[in-house]
């Protein structure tokens, strides 16, 4: 994966950017394109950096001169959510202030990435909109929202990107658990009645470099909407990922509803992203996500 940057000259400042969650889907994305860029992204998980310790964020920021943060780290775990409430919300929300305040206190920047979860409650099949109310209706959705709310109240200059349906060559995923699956089993049901887009991290991941490598982000403030184009069901997303791996031919793969597979959370129906604000402000086209997961099996089968 090869990324242009072309806005920061020699003789403008050089930012030191900490990027949390590093090891995740899109951290890792993140770690890949930035290889050479002219910022200097420094990259921790929990292991080198405990956000949900205000102190010790506070210590990272200053003993590395930190002007921006990339905050990739959450709590995405949407059923176990509902059984650890507590330390959702302080990963979720109470770290995200932690990160907020310390950049506020600095002078300096924010990237949050946030979730369609929140709107999970939201009826029809219109793409949400970044002015749409909220209306969360589980733990994780509710202390996702918490979070944008921490740095909303902050004052910190900040951009978030609500995202959804998260896929990568990298870690756990939705694309990983059904190559397997339907590699493994003769037979295989997906529901076909909740309606989103997948999205590439490294789209992502390239979406929020051009922001910050090309100067964007100052003037530029507020919350966005990013996924990949178009919309499909988890079903459609599975029969394609089965088209391209060649499994199709030997699991049979059949739409079922969500109610055949019972959750503590009530997950939303229709997810899609209006990327309009985006798209116009940065002057960015966003792939179509068949293309998108194309780019990624390849980029898995050239790693093998």
């Amino acid at each position: 994966m090869k990324y242009t940057h072309t806005n920061l000259s020699k003789t403008d400042k050089k930012m030191n950017i900490l990027v949390t969650g590093g090891n995740g889907q899109l951290g890792t994305s993140l770690r890949r394109i930035t290889a050479d860029s002219p910022n200097k992204y420094i990259f921790t998980d929990v292991a080198e950096l405990d956000i949900t310790d205000e102190a010790a964020v506070r210590a990272a920021v200053e003993r590395d001169d930190i002007d921006m943060i990339i905050n990739c780290a959450a709590y995405t775990n949407v059923d176990r959510a509902e059984d650890d409430a507590e330390f959702c919300e302080v990963l979720n929300a109470k770290a995200v202030g932690n990160l907020a305040r310390a950049m506020a206190e600095k002078g300096g920047r924010l990237v949050h990435v946030s979730t369609d979860y929140v709107f999970g409650g939201n009826e029809g099949n219109t793409p949400r909109g970044e002015n749409e109310p909220a209306n969360p209706t589980g733990v994780y959705g509710l202390t996702k929202l918490h979070g944008e709310e921490e740095v909303a109240r902050s004052g910190v200059k900040a951009i978030i990107l609500r995202t959804a349906w998260l896929y990568s060559e990298y870690g756990n995923n939705f694309l990983k658990t059904m190559m397997r699956l339907t590699a493994e089993k003769p037979q295989l049901n997906v529901v076909f009645d909740q309606a989103g887009t997948p999205t590439y991290a490294g789209d992502l991941a390239e979406a929020i470099v051009d922001i910050i490598d090309n100067g964007k982000f100052d003037g530029h403030e507020g919350v966005y909407h990013y996924s990949n184009e178009g919309v499909c069901s988890w079903y459609d997303f599975t029969h394609r990922i089965a088209e391209e791996t060649g499994t199709l031919a030997t699991c049979d793969i059949q739409p079922c509803h969500s109610s055949e597979f019972p959750s503590k959370v009530v997950r939303p129906s229709y997810s899609v992203l209006d990327k309009t604000k985006y798209k116009k402000i940065f002057n960015r086209t966003v792939p179509y996500w068949t293309e998108s997961l194309k780019r990624c099996l390849a980029n898995m089968e050239a790693e093998k």
